[in-house]
């Protein structure tokens, strides 16, 4: 069911004008999204499958964080390098310089992964929480069709070629990425967007091409390799607005660097920014069926925001979809319905519903006085 709103937003319009965004020449594929609203800014072969080298080793991330959440990895939990691993992975590519039989804590290692892209890092942990490669990887893969990952596949934690067992696309990196910084921010500021890190009396530097470099930016990965090339994943924050990026198939890591901070620059700068709705505020309602209510009223979870091209607000049209009438019982809080924004020449943007108060399923009564109503209305 759809119902139709009137868009008549508070403008607190962020007027610049918009830059150009790389050529398809240069980044091959490209995704530019807000995520505090929903939007696509930008979209090129976003659903196409490439490989994504060490941006594998932001699922490897995620993956630990849930661990941690789930109380199966301890931060404090000391793992020992393994003389095997140590031999297939001293100065494999990126590494910590982890010597065999160093023991390590955890804390360390994903340190190590998200700030200098550890490989022998990301073995280690995967080995010592897990038990083993293989068994970490699976991890991985529930972690991904999770999130509704569906056009990915991660075959290494850290992404060192593996004959095509490991890709993944923009628009799930995307997925990704929400999902790292909604669910563990904490652990986000933590272990992840450093300028560098220190071990064995080695400083490297972090490679990310935005941090230090562009204002708000905190992380998250770069990825190489010769068949992959250039790609990247990357996130800035300014005044409570989040934009995620991903480039990939991109020629030169100077190139790179560039479209890098030029897409996001562009993402802030090329809108006007539109403040539709406060956390909380009821912006409609539901029709409900069997409840011991007709109807639920419809809030926001969060403070809504919309990019608009400058000067199009007025263009701005706001509907609320579900699948109704919504059938009794639901809880306040429960995600119900989906407040739909459509910008001109933008993908519509979604944003959830929640419902404000309880139904409970009708009793008898109910139930007859509903049918009855439901004839003559």
């Amino acid at each position: 069911m759809m119902l139709a709103l009137l868009a008549a937003p508070a403008s607190q319009a962020q007027n610049a004008s918009p830059g150009a965004v790389p050529t398809q020449q240069d980044v091959p594929i490209a995704i530019l999204v807000d995520i505090t609203s929903g939007q696509v800014l930008h979209s090129r072969e976003a659903d196409r499958r490439f490989v994504p080298a060490s941006i594998t080793k932001v699922m490897t991330m995620f993956h630990a964080f849930e661990l941690i959440e789930e109380g199966t990895l301890d931060s404090a939990q000391v793992m020992t390098m393994r003389e095997e691993t140590w031999r297939e992975w001293n100065g494999e590519g990126s590494t910590m310089w982890i010597n065999a039989g160093d023991r390590v804590p955890a804390g360390d290692l994903m340190t190590g992964i998200a700030n200098i892209s550890a490989n022998d890092g990301a073995i280690m942990l995967a080995e010592g929480q897990a038990g083993s490669v293989a068994n970490w990887v699976g991890g991985m893969n529930l972690r991904a069709r999770a999130l509704g990952m569906t056009n990915s596949h991660f075959g290494t934690p850290n992404g060192w070629p593996d004959e095509g067992k490991t890709f993944t696309t923009a628009n799930d990196l995307v997925t990704l990425a929400s999902a790292l910084i909604g669910r563990h921010p904490e652990k986000f500021r933590r272990y992840m967007g450093l300028p560098g890190f220190r071990y064995n009396g080695i400083e490297q530097p972090n490679r990310d091409p935005m941090i230090g470099r562009t204002a708000g930016a905190d992380g998250i990965k770069t990825g190489y390799t010769n068949e992959a090339g250039f790609g990247y994943l990357g996130t800035a924050q300014r005044n409570g607005q989040r934009l995620v990026l991903v480039v990939a198939g991109v020629g030169r890591n100077a190139l790179r660097a560039r479209a890098a901070r030029a897409y996001i620059e562009w993402g802030f700068d090329a809108f006007d920014r539109e403040r539709l709705f406060a956390m909380g505020q009821i912006i409609g309602s539901a029709r409900v069926q069997g409840g011991d209510a007709r109807s639920v009223a419809l809030k926001t979870d969060r403070t809504v925001f919309v990019n608009v091209p400058s000067g199009r607000a007025a263009e701005m049209r706001l509907s609320i979809t579900y699948d109704g009438p919504l059938r009794a019982p639901f809880a306040e809080g429960d995600e119900v319905a989906t407040l739909v924004i459509e910008v001109p020449d933008m993908e519509p943007a979604r944003v959830p519903l929640l419902a404000a108060e309880t139904v409970e399923e009708a009793g008898f009564f109910g139930r007859i006085y509903n049918a009855i109503a439901g004839w003559v209305t």
